[in-house]
């Protein structure tokens, strides 16, 4: 996407291929960094914003080889990106499973965000585009929390973006992640319908509760292995609600062990005694087909070297 400057000239911008599709307005929040979202409305809808040289409506759609000219605005100074520690770039190098037909499949590590906030300076999605500079659109499709580790999906065009966001809307990605929970779970096979209802706290963690106004939430559990007081899952959600697969672990009564959120404080410490120091989550299994290709795409990568630590640990004591 062409970076428009900070002075308030015209400017034009040249809609490239993977950006069609898009309303005008939408396109231009992106691509005038730091302009005001009421600003951009502003301007579309009073018929100042121009297509190939004529008038367009707000709920207009690009077309690749658009060129729009944007009338003379200023637009705040953008803040250089944050840069990654050398470590972390070759640590994310590494863990690419995956890089190409538009997208990119890496291992995340736990403790890493998929995106700065607040608090972060960066995450994975900046620091990929740090180390690919070349690289005109970088997004997330899906996400996991910071201290989920394995598996996630990055789009480098548009229209792989849109794709898999509709394969994810109609659960044609199948997903499945492993979890030590608190206790001993009976029964070999769980299938979690709460609904989950998402709220943010003063302090600005988000939280989220089974609730009946929640939205509808579906995840299956499968018991792999049992432990004296732990049993190892596999997850696999139907639906990608925030927290999902920790909250109905909570719902069924054995929290993830690790969870400092949803889990409980003397499972809690039980855990650490085992050598557990982050939540016992990770993305094992991914399944996807692309547009236009016969075969599914199959990925798979083993839980973290420190949770096959934990589970030697517990093996070692059962026997």
């Amino acid at each position: 996407m062409n970076q428009p400057d900070t002075s308030s000239a015209v400017r034009f911008i040249t809609v490239k291929d993977g950006e069609e599709g898009q309303r005008i307005d939408n396109f231009l929040i992106t691509a005038l960094k730091g302009a005001p979202r009421t600003l951009v409305y502003r301007i579309v809808r009073k018929g100042e914003v121009r297509v190939n040289k004529g008038r367009i409506k707000a709920e207009y759609r690009i077309q690749a080889g658009d060129v729009i000219r944007v009338p003379p605005i200023r637009l705040p100074e953008v803040p250089a990106a944050p840069t990654p520690s050398p470590h972390l770039a070759q640590q994310l190098r590494e863990r690419i499973m995956y890089h190409q037909d538009g997208l990119i499949v890496v291992n995340k590590p736990a403790g890493l965000a998929v995106h700065g906030g607040s608090n972060l300076p960066f995450g994975l999605i900046e620091a990929l585009r740090v180390l690919f500079p070349e690289k005109e659109f970088l997004e997330l499709v899906h996400r996991l929390d910071r201290d989920t580790s394995g598996l996630l999906l990055v789009s480098e065009k548009r229209s792989v973006l849109r794709d898999l966001h509709e394969q994810l809307r109609q659960g044609r990605i199948r997903k499945t992640y492993v979890a030590l929970l608190e206790g001993n779970l009976k029964g070999g096979q769980h299938k979690v319908t709460a609904p989950l209802h998402k709220s943010t706290l003063p302090s600005g963690e988000r939280i989220v509760r089974v609730r009946d106004d929640g939205k509808p939430s579906e995840t299956v559990f499968r018991v792999i292995e049992r432990f004296g007081h732990a049993t190892l899952v596999e997850a696999s959600p139907l639906t990608g609600r925030t927290h999902q697969i920790r909250v109905h672990a909570q719902y069924l009564g054995h929290p993830i062990l690790g969870d400092e959120k949803y889990g409980h404080d003397d499972a809690g410490k039980a855990a650490r005694s085992w050598g557990l120091n982050r939540l016992f989550l990770h993305a094992r299994d991914l399944t996807l087909t692309l547009s236009g290709k016969t075969e599914p795409l199959k990925f798979s990568c083993p839980p973290a070297p420190e949770l096959q630590a934990v589970l030697e640990y517990l093996r070692l004591v059962k026997a």
